[in-house]
């Protein structure tokens, strides 16, 4: 193992580490404290000792990764001693053919296990600076240089294709696709290693956002993958929403509460007094407020857009004649009252609680629209947006969209909500092409940017 630790400490050095004597020898020391068969030990180990800063954590777990896993330190276990013995034979071969050539010989060391010259040639290539006496001030002398390592590669690859494809050392054909793989694996990594650019790990930089960008970040964030402290800042969000929306409503009502001035009418009238005292007619009333019915599926994720949508509507009640809710799952329950009497996250809470709905129960679409045909019917009439919030997988039972379309017939305006993705409806036991032909508006709502794109709309 010292010998394992102390050719790891030269490729750290070849790759451009600073790595001491003393830190070599405490890290062997510490080795012993440890049980060197808990991989995870070893390399906590190695990397406290090794790697001096957290810029240069990530490049030292790439050298450990290349060094104890990716050569020969770690063969496939269908590699076997002829196996290898035969791959030492072919490599002995071309470093014959290619004596002289200082790039080559580092090549096939990388290939025999030893990456140390090429490790070497890798940091000449990254560190190569301009020569600015030539006139040159771009980066096309580094990229030429690279560009002759790629092809030294290539060259090496034929030159390896082309004796296993003449098999002058008379191998098997399973012999000869055991190392055509072998050698395709090293090379390609010894490409990776090429066309990877050193980039020094930086924990501590602050990057500095813009609150709207923050804003932004956030409402494209999926609800489901929202942590606890997203979720109260969505909360914020949509606090201030509420606050906006009431704003621009309650002026376009204060703006029209006793309509447009009607000219004609005001002369009209006025003409039987001659203008004194002048008696204004206005032409048209201000915009009826609409009534609201929701039905939300409350099964797992499709729970965690359907709450933040009721947050927003009742939050915004006087915005609305009367709203109605529904929650379901194999069954329909009405909670209304629930979000009348309770504040609205205690009224949330309280619903996943208290409310007689098998939550553990399959979802079935069609149960629920039957239910509410037999008893939540009267709801619904000509100034209702009825706002349906699901997935539609109904698990495969009758998706009943024949009754969703007696619900449309019944109401102004009928909009699906779906927070799955797009590309998931119509999968699986999803029915959304049963009941798209019954919607007025589909939408997918699975963020809040979506969500609330669709309530300024509702509300304006």
């Amino acid at each position: 193992m010292v010998n394992a630790i102390l050719k790891f400490v030269q490729c750290c050095r070849t790759a451009g580490y600073r790595v001491s004597t003393s830190e070599v020898i405490d890290c062997i020391s510490q080795l012993s404290l440890i049980n060197i068969l808990e991989e995870e030990e070893f390399r906590s180990v190695l990397r406290a000792n090794f790697a001096k800063s957290r810029r240069e954590q990530a490049q030292f777990d790439r050298l450990y990764h290349l060094y104890f896993h990716e050569l020969r330190q770690d063969i496939d276990l269908d590699d076997t001693e002829s196996t290898i013995e035969k791959m030492d034979e072919i490599l002995n071969d071309l470093q014959e053919q290619v004596r002289g050539s200082a790039d080559h010989e580092a090549i096939l060391d990388f290939l025999s296990g030893d990456p140390m010259d090429f490790l070497e040639m890798i940091r000449r290539l990254q560190t190569e600076e301009v020569d600015v006496n030539q006139g040159r001030k771009f980066n096309l002398g580094p990229l030429a240089s690279r560009l002759l390592v790629m092809v030294q590669l290539n060259d090496v690859r034929s030159r390896v294709e082309r004796i296993l494809e003449e098999n002058p050392f008379h191998y098997a054909k399973d012999t000869r696709r055991i190392l055509s793989r072998r050698f395709e694996a090293q090379l390609d990594r010894a490409y990776e290693m090429l066309l990877r650019e050193p980039r020094p790990h930086n924990e501590g930089i602050r990057e500095v956002r813009t609150h709207e960008q923050y804003l932004r970040q956030l409402g494209d964030r999926p609800f489901t993958s929202l942590t606890p402290k997203e979720i109260e800042q969505v909360r914020e969000i949509i606090d201030r929403l509420v606050r906006k929306l009431k704003d621009i409503v309650s002026r376009r009502y204060a703006g029209n509460n006793r309509g447009v001035l009607d000219v004609k009418k005001t002369l009209r009238a006025a003409a039987k007094y001659d203008g004194v005292p002048m008696d204004i007619r206005f032409r048209k009333r201000p915009p009826r407020k609409g009534k609201v019915v929701t039905l939300c599926d409350i099964s797992s994720s499709v729970w965690s857009a359907a709450r933040f949508m009721l947050n927003i509507l009742y939050s915004l009640q006087e915005c609305f004649t009367k709203v109605n809710s529904f929650v379901f799952v194999s069954g329909l329950a009405e909670v209304t009252k629930i979000f009348e009497e309770e504040e609205i996250n205690h009224a949330i809470e309280k619903v996943l609680k208290e409310v007689n709905i098998d939550y553990h129960a399959q979802t079935d679409y069609g149960e629920t629209f039957r239910q509410f045909r037999n008893g939540y019917m009267d709801t619904l009439n000509k100034k209702t947006t009825l706002i349906i919030i699901g997935d539609a997988r109904s698990n495969y039972f009758h998706p009943e969209d024949r009754i969703l379309e007696e619900m449309r017939d019944k109401c102004k305006r009928l909009i699906w909500l779906n927070p799955e993705p797009e590309s998931m409806w119509n999968t699986g036991d999803s029915e959304m092409f049963a009941y798209k032909a019954h919607c007025h508006e589909l939408r997918e709502c699975r963020n809040l940017n979506q969500l609330v794109d669709f309530v300024e709309e509702l509300i304006l």
